[in-house]
């Protein structure tokens, strides 16, 4: 028989057969190790706030919820799952740049533990609305800092952003002035994110220690408590060749020792970090079926029953070299790779290619095609109605046992919100085409 990939052995074909293709497969014992190990070995001052973003499943919510982690959102039906996951409003933040009034009001209304501010002009904003509500609203400023450290997938800091304020701006003296003329609105803290897919400790470790300094800074010269200080994330994965995941344990031993000396200085700030691809991505596997193959002008093309409608990211994108994330014919998992191959998805596009020459060995109709490290940005960063396949279905392992977390999307669910305009409409259009 031939070997395949196995979820706590569970085998990949079982699960396609119950489940159906597409499917996203997550790991969830993988998931909850990871987010434990993540809280063992840091800081234990340091709160692990996970960020919807990256997978906004509410069963992976409340899984990594149930051992230890906070939630960050930045959309209403965010905010909405990581409540019904069970998180509490003191350990939710919310932020991102083009906050609407109905989601700074829900978060008044919530009482969530901070509003992440990034503009001049949200900070007026939630000034009013909270002021109409005869409340004070928590903020902490996020800061886009005049530096920026090397070792980012993406560089957050240190250039022109549409993400928080200019550290610049924040110095001068007229910010100072805006921040004393705010009646109900209590700054108290700072927000840093200098990048995602950082693969370097040592890169982490310095964008900690000068966000700390920084937020400091910034305290004492405006005049603000530091209640919370939220040092961001962007821990990455090695998706590619030639890239190694980080060393978990070299990378406690930098970051911790400047969090420890800011936490004995500051023994009552909350000091957050913000993980999603970290604690997501190793543990999902985007599983797609071989509907034909075929050979196009010398190459290889395996046409699959699903692709970049579902996972946008396995082609690159952000980055500026196009590079195959890990893939695997799962149900034969034991032969040997024998030529090169084209994978493919349904799309009426040529784009919608999920690799491109993969090693693989001889590729049949009804193989499963699996990309790994798909945890992280699948169907929620991917256009999942092109074509109007709609969502896949996807599958949580939790302790030997598979569970339906979301079901795949109809006909019916994506029609379900469209309007026909009626009758006489259609019946001019009728006449027309006659």
């Amino acid at each position: 028989m031939p070997v395949e990939h196995t979820v706590q052995d569970i085998g990949i074909t079982e699960l396609a057969d119950r489940f159906g293709t597409p499917l996203y497969v997550y790991d969830g014992n993988g998931l909850r190790d990871r987010i434990t190990t993540v809280r063992e070995r840091l800081h234990p001052r340091l709160e692990v706030f996970f960020s919807l973003k990256s997978n906004p499943n509410i069963a992976v919510c409340a899984l990594l919820h149930a051992h230890g982690a906070r939630a960050e959102v930045s959309s209403m039906t965010e905010l909405a799952t990581a409540r019904r996951a069970g998180v509490a409003p003191h350990d939710i933040i919310f932020l991102g740049p083009g906050k609407s009034r109905t989601e700074l009001a829900a978060c008044l209304d919530e009482g969530v533990a901070v509003i992440i501010c990034e503009s001049f002009g949200e900070l007026e904003l939630i000034d009013r609305l909270a002021r109409e509500r005869s409340v004070t609203a928590r903020v902490a400023l996020r800061v886009n800092p005049e530096f920026a450290v090397k070792g980012s997938g993406l560089t957050m800091g240190g250039k022109p952003r549409q993400f928080g304020i200019d550290e610049a701006q924040l110095r001068d003296p007229s910010a100072r002035e805006l921040l004393c003329g705010l009646t109900n609105v209590a700054v108290m803290g700072v927000q840093v994110y200098m990048g995602t897919r950082i693969l370097s400790e040592d890169a982490v470790a310095e964008n900690t220690r000068r966000i700390l300094d920084l937020a400091e800074g910034l305290s004492a010269e405006l005049d603000f408590p530091l209640d919370l200080v939220d040092v961001g994330g962007g821990l990455g994965v090695a998706y590619f060749e030639n890239e190694k995941d980080l060393d978990f344990d070299r990378l406690a031993e930098l970051v911790n020792p400047p969090l420890d000396a800011f936490a004995r200085r500051h023994p009552a700030t909350r000091m957050v970090m913000e993980l999603g691809r970290y604690l997501t991505a190793p543990f999902g596997t985007y599983t797609t079926r071989v509907r034909y193959v075929k050979t196009s002008m010398g190459e290889n093309f395996a046409v699959a029953d699903g692709g970049t409608n579902h996972h946008m990211a396995a082609v690159g994108i952000g980055s500026f070299v196009k590079r195959n994330f890990p893939m695997k014919v799962l149900n034969r998992l034991d032969e040997p790779a024998t030529g090169d191959w084209n994978i493919t998805g349904p799309l009426c596009t040529p784009n919608d290619t999920l690799g491109k020459k993969v090693p693989l060995p001889d590729v049949r109709p009804g193989d499963l095609i699996g990309v790994e490290c798909s945890g992280a940005y699948g169907p929620s960063a991917s256009p999942v109605l092109f074509l109007s396949h709609g969502h896949p279905a996807e599958v949580l392992v939790l302790d030997g046992e598979a569970h339906l977390v979301r079901d795949r999307d109809r006909p019916d669910d994506l029609l379900r919100n469209q309007r026909l305009p009626g009758p006489a409409l259609l019946n001019r259009t009728g006449s027309a085409a006659g």
